[in-house]
């Protein structure tokens, strides 16, 4: 992982902000949609097997608990890996980086299709998170990188555009061909694409160099950079409440009497974060708190929708709408705010957060398994919308590092102090 500044291009590549007129508004979409299915590829690798359990138990022989756990050491493998990893790779080239990482999804899951034994698939799927901690840290400087100043904003929307569409269409997908042609078949099928990518990075990618070795700030510094810390304790506490209603969603409907409506409920809500990703990238340069402060307030009255109406179909429903409305770009803002306030040691900054994020999802799961076993699911979006108390407190307070009206160097003086005025109004 680089800690060289985003806008610094490989001497061996086209820079596409140093084009002029027209070339300066244009986006290198080709590469962007690389990078958008590597994302995706990394989302699904880790979240199919929740669609695949009793096929995968019975083949390993072992409970379904037990094959659970394959998306727990998933999430350690990234945690445990992400950091060291960025510091190890800050001097490699991008695109070689990119490749070794994706190289290392096309063999975890291979292993994990053809063994027929617990642990090694275990070992397989460690790997596969370890991988999936270097390209997360990787893949959000990467488009940064791409695109000019202008236009990062929506670069970063298109790349993470992969996280909805492997969760609302991938999963679905996944389990329906696993249903029919059997799991393993899943797990190959990801193994194909991926080998796939691995051609079209290499065709049509521009390279960026790494760090020299003299430049590269330590990790823990980076952490004492004005507006990083912020956007770190956002990271953990907003992916921690998502998590722990999305993680038990299946639960949580089935304890509704909607347990027939979960594929299609999940649908409607992987369509909303599309939309979301989609206005976030074209607002973010002039809003990135007043979006961030949206975003938050929309998982905030969805849960309280869920919390109080939850009796009425139509209203779970519009929940879902709202909840992908103000999920759906959270990625982006999350990752562009730290790539932003780490600077020069933005790459570190990045890495840190995808622990962070690894982290709030395994915490998440653990939180929602005890408040299962406890108060029973009827009390997660009530624990949704105290945890978001303090993300909208810190984020409304991070105005000047952090969070800011709107990103630096995106736009004239003028022109960011007005969206720091809109900033007031949350976004919708």
């Amino acid at each position: 992982m680089s800690t060289a500044p985003d806008t610094a291009p490989a001497a061996s590549a086209p820079d596409p902000r140093s084009e002029g007129g027209e070339e300066e508004r244009k986006l290198p979409l080709f590469a962007l949609l690389a990078l958008a299915t590597a994302v995706f590829i990394t989302c699904l690798t880790e979240t199919l097997p929740a669609g695949l359990l009793p096929a995968m138990s019975e083949d390993l022989r072992v409970s379904q608990s037990a094959t659970g756990q394959t998306v727990t050491v998933y999430a350690i493998g990234t945690a445990l890996t992400a950091i060291p990893l960025t510091a190890a790779t800050a001097g490699w080239q991008r695109k070689k980086l990119l490749l070794t990482a994706m190289a290392g999804f096309a063999l975890a899951n291979t292993v994990t299709a053809v063994s027929s034994v617990y642990e090694l698939t275990m070992v397989a799927r460690f790997v596969a998170g370890v991988a999936a901690g270097l390209a997360w840290a990787l893949l959000a400087g990467y488009a940064r990188r791409l695109a000019p100043v202008h236009l990062q904003g929506k670069a970063m929307a298109i790349a993470m555009a992969g996280i909805p569409v492997a969760l609302s269409l991938g999963v679905p997908a996944g389990t329906f061909l696993g249903d029919w042609l059997g799991w393993r078949v899943a797990f190959l099928s990801m193994t194909a694409l991926t080998v796939a990518l691995l051609v079209w990075i290499f065709a049509g990618v521009p390279d960026f160099p790494g760090q020299a070795c003299g430049e590269r700030p330590k990790l823990l510094r980076t952490l004492t950079i004005p507006g990083v810390s912020p956007v770190l304790f956002v990271t953990l506490v907003f992916v921690l409440a998502h998590t722990i209603l999305y993680a038990y969603i299946a639960s949580y409907l089935k304890d509704l009497g909607l347990e027939g409506h979960t594929g299609l409920i999940l649908l409607v809500f992987g369509a909303a974060s599309l939309a979301s990703i989609w206005i976030v990238g074209a607002q973010i340069n002039r809003r990135l708190r007043g979006l961030t402060v949206g975003g938050a307030l929309l998982v905030a009255v969805a849960s309280l929708i869920l919390a109080v109406l939850s009796d009425t179909t139509a209203l779970v429903y519009a929940a879902a709408v709202l909840w992908g409305l103000g999920w759906g770009g959270v990625p982006t803002l999350l990752q562009t705010a730290v790539g932003d306030a780490g600077g020069e040691s933005a790459d570190a900054a990045q890495a840190m957060l995808v622990t962070l994020w690894n982290v709030a999802m395994a915490g998440g799961g653990i939180v929602g398994g005890i408040l299962l076993d406890t108060l029973g699911s009827e009390s997660f979006p009530w624990a949704v919308v105290l945890l978001l108390l303090p993300v909208l407190a810190v984020v409304l307070a991070a105005r000047k590092a952090g969070f800011p009206a709107a990103r630096p160097g995106s736009g004239s003086v003028g022109e960011q102090a007005g969206a720091e005025e809109e900033a007031a109004v949350p976004a919708s």
